[in-house]
Order: structure tokens, then sequence, then C-alpha cells
């Protein structure tokens, strides 16, 4: 399975990124397992752990960590953003 991974805010900063392909094991079924997937690559990618109130979208929806994801879905990283 192939999603599109978008990473936004200081979540971006932290990675050194803005997106990325990822092929992933059948195994990860939705947000939740994504998340487990993508921080077990360890170095920067274990700061999505760390986020409280990350929020997330499948295909431009808001979704929770239970929604489905499926080869060729898009997913959006928001971390919490301050500002004055």
């Amino acid at each position: 399975m192939k999603l599109k991974i978008l990473y936004f805010a200081g979540l971006r900063e932290k990675l050194g990124e803005s997106s990325e392909d990822v092929d992933l094991p059948a195994a990860v079924g939705d947000v939740a397992g994504l998340i487990r997937f993508l921080t077990a690559r360890g170095r920067h990618w274990e700061a999505l752990g760390t986020y409280r109130n990350l929020r997330y979208a499948v295909n431009q929806e808001m979704a929770r960590l239970d929604t489905p994801v499926v080869d060729g879905d898009e997913v959006a990283f928001f971390p919490p953003v301050t500002g004055g």
C-alpha cells in the first residue's frame, strides 16, 4: 500500500520535509497504525508521537485515529500552532 504523507507547520520543520510517499505493510489499516509505523522509523519521526492535539486529515477530510487508510490515500499531519 502506498500513501502520500503531508507534514505541516513545526512538524515539517522538525522532519525537514513537507511530504513523502510511503510504502506501508498490509498490517497498517488506520491513522493510528500509520503513526506507529512512522514513529518506529526513529529519529525525527518520533516527534509524531510526542505532539498533544496532533490533527490529521485523510484525503483532505479531518480524521480520527481509527479512520481507515487505503492505497492511494493522502494523509496530512497538523501539529498545534500558536500565533498572536
